[in-house]
């Protein structure tokens, strides 16, 4: 049975509303991610609304209105069952790590609309605050489909990720180019597929090095695409996919690093959005 809302202060100065949410639990390890995701519904209210219904058994620490306003749903200290069944650097516990933003954005089925600036300038200022207060390693900002690939695509291709880095949030570099040359989609196989899956997985990405481009490395292809190639977004590995990977993972920030938004490039399992 899921325990009653617990009355709290807000985590951060920039809440402006409190709802709390009986979903939640205890936290099995410390947090070191975020999360974002789409709510994907008609509207915010209606998301709220399944945030907060314990049959459905989903929430979120935060939820960043389509005005940049800012709700908080579940404390920071508490387990919210936002990501699912979800993985990352070997680890499939990712609600106990994280902290989870749902952006209101009704998504792929219902038009997915762009992203408001004023919206997109709450988000940065809240993940700027839980990056400097939880120490939060740029490469572990994340999309929803990034941990659930596959399953999920929040925030999708829309997002400019981008912005969020030129305000120091989150790990990115520019595109590589689109070009000629081989590239690799389903059906392949053979120790070109072994390296892409390797290095996908080096990243962070849960996916096996099986050497065979299957349905599973199709869709870990199109999760890292809506993050970081978000020009195309077709799970073929072409050559402007292969070298944005390899230059994300040679940029990769260590522990205790800066955050690198002035680099260029070069050189319990409950949860999943409010949309299930």
């Amino acid at each position: 049975m899921s325990p009653e809302p617990l009355p709290f202060a807000p985590d951060s100065d920039l809440v402006s509303l409190l709802a709390p949410s009986p979903n939640h639990g205890e936290r099995k390890s410390a947090i070191d991610m975020l999360v974002l995701h789409y709510t994907g519904m008609e509207s915010a209210e209606a998301a709220i609304d399944l945030l907060r219904a314990p049959t459905a058994e989903v929430s979120c620490h935060y939820v960043v209105l389509e005005d940049g306003s800012i709700i908080q749903m579940v404390p920071e200290a508490r387990r919210a069952w936002h990501a699912g069944v979800s993985s990352w650097e070997g680890k499939d516990d990712i609600n106990s790590r994280s902290i989870g933003i749902e952006i209101v954005n009704p998504g792929h089925e219902l038009g997915y609309p762009d992203f408001p600036e004023r919206q997109l300038r709450s988000v940065a200022a809240l993940c700027q605050d839980l990056i400097a207060r939880h120490a939060i390693r740029a490469d572990r900002v994340l999309a929803h489909s990034d941990v659930a690939p596959g399953r999920k695509q929040d925030p999708g291709e829309k997002f400019p990720w981008e912005f969020l880095h030129h305000a120091g949030v989150g790990h990115h570099v520019h595109e590589a180019p689109k070009g000629g040359g081989r590239f690799l989609m389903m059906g392949d196989s053979g120790q070109p597929i072994a390296a892409l899956q390797a290095m996908l997985a080096l990243y962070g990405y849960g996916l096996a090095v099986t050497g065979v481009y299957d349905a599973a490395t199709q869709d870990v292809v199109t999760a890292f695409q809506r993050h970081f190639r978000r020009s195309q977004v077709d799970g073929v590995a072409d050559g402007s996919t292969i070298l944005t990977l390899r230059n994300l993972i040679g940029a990769r920030p260590q522990d205790g690093d800066a955050p690198d938004h002035d680099h260029d490039g070069h050189g319990h399992g409950h949860g999943g959005c409010a949309h299930g």
